[in-house]
């Protein structure tokens, strides 16, 4: 927390969220055009380097109007989880403060969010030696036997966690190894009391028109070359099937295909589809379960006009924080 500051007195933080490609960002930057803000990004897939077209991260062009923080800040290999994101984005945030820009948080990943705002409990410590265990089973076994233990102990981690993500698999073992309990128990804790609430904004379409707009995306991600683009990682060294980042939608149905397997690449598309609407419904859930949070409708209205109904909104109820 900020020093001096207290529980109550909290810096207001406005924070936009919403499923996968309902259009979040161009609401945002409308809305940091109009406060002369920055934008926090609160994206799990965002944050890796070389991965641009199957993440929809911000055109050149949108980077230019508003600055975007927190995009492009790690390799595919590296691990990065919700506490490491608390902190960077609290830091961002401060340091926005600091010159007078007003911090926009804008995101889908609802587990980074949460972590931000509310605090999450990262677990107990490091034991190496569970740790050189399970990487040792996992070269013999394969991630995925991992996974499926993983799923028989902790189900709530197994589900949020992908098989792929080797690193997060042997971390959640790792807690249960050393302490008996599940670490999506653990992360019911809060250990820090965060330096910043949420003003929360949601975007939302309904769900026939979201589920267009997301096989529509996926097709013009295609289109765009994102097969191409996964080669260019795959033929250089920067993603593996095995890397955190492969658990991505859209990389993890294509590295199949660009692997040599076989696979068929309008299948692969077609799972792409399926997983993104998926991934949006599990999104929806989580936002719905989030008090206070002041939804918008899509349907009809431009970034423009959506971004000009919560700036009266926010007008009502006070200016974000600057």
């Amino acid at each position: 927390m900020i020093a001096g500051q207290t529980q109550g007195s909290r810096h207001g933080v406005l924070t936009v969220v919403g499923p996968t490609a309902v259009g979040k960002t161009a609401v945002a930057i409308a809305l940091a055009r109009s406060l002369e803000g920055e934008i926090v990004s609160a994206d799990s897939r965002q944050i890796y380097r070389g991965m641009d077209i199957g993440t929809a991260k911000p055109t050149a062009d949108e980077r230019r109007l508003v600055r975007h923080h927190l995009i492009d800040i790690i390799d595919p290999s590296e691990a990065y989880d919700a506490v490491r994101f608390a902190a960077d984005a609290e830091r961002t945030i401060v340091e926005l403060l600091a010159r007078g820009a007003t911090p926009l948080v804008v995101g889908g990943t609802g587990f980074y969010v949460t972590s931000l705002f509310r605090g999450l409990f990262e677990g107990p410590g490091r034991n190496p030696d569970v740790r050189a265990s399970l990487t040792e089973r996992a070269e013999s076994e394969g991630p995925a036997a991992l996974h499926e233990e993983l799923a028989r102990v902790d189900p709530a981690s197994a589900e949020r966690i992908h098989a792929n993500d080797l690193s997060r698999v042997i971390r959640a073992l790792e807690v249960y190894a050393t302490t008996g309990r599940p670490l999506s128990e653990w992360q019911k804790e809060p250990d820090r009391v965060p330096a910043f609430s949420a003003r929360y904004v949601g975007l939302t379409l309904p769900r026939e028109k979201l589920y267009q707009r997301i096989d529509h995306r996926v097709d013009a991600m295609m289109t765009a070359g994102l097969l191409a683009e996964i080669e260019g990682l795959v033929s250089r060294g920067a993603l593996s099937p095995h890397m955190p980042a492969a658990s991505a939608v859209g990389y993890r149905e294509l590295l199949p295909v660009v692997g040599g397997e076989d696979a068929d690449i309008s299948e692969a598309v077609a799972l792409i589809k399926r997983n993104s609407r998926r991934y949006a419904k599990r999104q929806m859930t989580w936002f719905r379960s989030i008090e206070g949070v002041a939804w918008f409708d899509l349907d009809g209205r431009t970034p423009d006009d959506t971004a000009a109904e919560i700036l009266a909104l926010l007008a009502e109820r006070g200016r974000p924080t600057r």
